[in-house]
């Protein structure tokens, strides 16, 4: 193969990666709406905590910077994940804020001021204080170890499962499309010789991988609990000793 066309065929697969990632983050974007939906239905956010999102749009906001021109050329895909990704983790808080407690929504107002501050902050010491290439460095950085804050929060809940061996905190398409997206932003990476997206990603891949490995141990497993009750129930009752301990009363009602 001339090296143009296996030229093309790199350049070929590493956006198709890259908008596979896209896809697949969609779908973990829109995975909140049942929630929002309820807090808007009942008008009240009940139990459920901000905190996630505001990390989230933080995370979104980070990682928009590293894939924008200014600061990194050629991964315009990382930018445009982060942008809806922001879009939707901003409208996710306005609900929340809009329907919280008056203490609940002084806190989020606060803690979204703080987010956008630091955001601030970083494209201010990106663009005033760097150069070209100690500004990628710089926001590299910090988007994997934003990233990697991020895949390590489902931590929780593996422990969770494992604790409660039941996978029911643990939804099975969120778990793959974790993964999906993961893999997908990985290979993106790898494509493009970028180790900030290759490395968290690699991680968010190797955990995702746990998370669905301890969901079809711990299926099988409650499934197999829910079976065997029901086979034993069925064994005494096909059971000799059951027949001839049962009245005729008992066998007609």
């Amino acid at each position: 193969m001339l090296p143009m066309e296996l030229s093309s065929v790199y350049l070929g697969c590493s956006v198709a990666a890259g908008i596979a990632g896209n896809i697949f983050a969609f779908v973990l974007f829109v995975s909140p709406i049942p929630t929002f939906k309820r807090i808007i239905r009942n008008k009240s956010t009940e139990q459920f905590s901000g905190l996630p999102y505001i990390y989230a749009f933080l995370n979104c906001l980070i990682c928009l910077w590293y894939g924008m021109p200014v600061v990194k050329t050629g991964i315009i895909l990382v930018a445009t994940v982060n942008s809806f990704g922001a879009v939707f983790q901003l409208i996710y808080i306005s609900i929340y804020i809009a329907h919280a407690e008056k203490e609940i929504k002084v806190r989020m107002l606060g803690l979204l001021l703080v987010v956008l501050a630091i955001f601030g902050l970083i494209v201010f010491v990106s663009l005033r204080i760097l150069d070209y290439d100690e500004r990628q460095i710089f926001v590299g950085y910090l988007s994997v170890v934003s990233l990697i804050s991020m895949f390590a929060s489902p931590l929780f809940i593996i422990k969770l499962v494992i604790k409660t061996r039941s996978v029911e905190f643990m939804p099975f398409y969120l778990s793959l499309a974790t993964f999906l997206m993961s893999f997908s932003f990985s290979a993106y990476g790898v494509f493009k010789e970028d180790p900030f997206l290759y490395v968290p990603n690699g991680i968010g891949t190797i955990l995702a991988i746990v998370q669905l490995a301890l969901y079809l141990y711990y299926n099988s497993l409650s499934k197999k609990d829910l079976r065997e009750p029901l086979i034993t129930y069925i064994l005494i009752l096909l059971s000799p000793d059951s027949f001839s301990s049962r009245s005729p009363t008992s066998v007609i009602g």
